[in-house]
């Protein structure tokens, strides 16, 4: 039994996910240290380009090498820039499911490539790899995550109440730790009966290829 991800690049009208490479460590960094990511994620703040380049040279592929999980560069199909990355992680080979997240760089916002992105990598792993579940978690107060888990046919199954660590922003600039609650998104197969059609009829890409 397959308990490795594969070197995969997933295309879409759009988009294009491909493994992280050391040329995206400045636009990589430059996103991380943005303040939404900073309010929603663990990542170290601020973080640098050296981070940056463990995490593509050192992390990332050590992740992939031991089945943990996957992670992918979200680029633009036209001018190659990142604009996000999708990670898969807490990866069950037995159970076939994994858990999804995403970021978007903050001057990519708003154009549904969260969603586009999120959708194409559902795709691919139920259909090339024969994965039975998904899961997302978003922070409670987090509503954009939250809206791109609906758009793609999420279902949510519940609330683990104080298990997510937030931060925000004290008056002297530094990050206070804020705890708050995640809701727990469930994406199944059948989930997906649909899903791609709305989004093309909302202007968003429903066509998905991989290689």
């Amino acid at each position: 039994m397959t308990t490795t991800f594969p070197d995969i690049s997933i295309s879409t009208d759009r988009l294009v996910l491909r493994a992280l490479e050391e040329a995206d460590v400045p636009a990589l960094a430059e996103m991380m240290n943005d303040e939404m990511v900073g309010a929603w994620t663990a990542v170290p703040q601020p973080f640098t380009e050296d981070a940056a380049r463990r995490w593509i040279t050192e992390y990332a592929p050590a992740e992939r090498a031991a089945g943990r999980g996957l992670d992918l560069a979200v680029t633009e199909f036209l001018t190659q820039r990142l604009v996000g990355v999708v990670q898969l992680g807490k990866t069950h080979w037995r159970v076939r499911s994994t858990e999804l997240s995403y970021i978007v760089a903050p001057w990519a916002r708003g154009e549904g490539y969260a969603s586009e992105a999120a959708l194409a990598t559902a795709q691919w792993l139920f259909a090339d790899q024969k994965f039975e579940r998904i899961e997302l978690r978003t922070a409670a107060d987090n509503t954009a995550s939250q809206q791109v888990a609906q758009k793609i046919g999420c279902i949510s199954e519940g609330v683990l109440r104080n298990a997510c660590i937030a931060r925000t922003r004290a008056e002297d600039g530094s990050w206070i730790d804020l705890r708050t609650d995640f809701i727990v998104w469930g994406l199944l197969p059948e989930d997906l009966d649909g899903v791609a059609d709305q989004m093309a009829e909302a202007g968003y890409s429903s066509y998905t290829d991989w290689s």
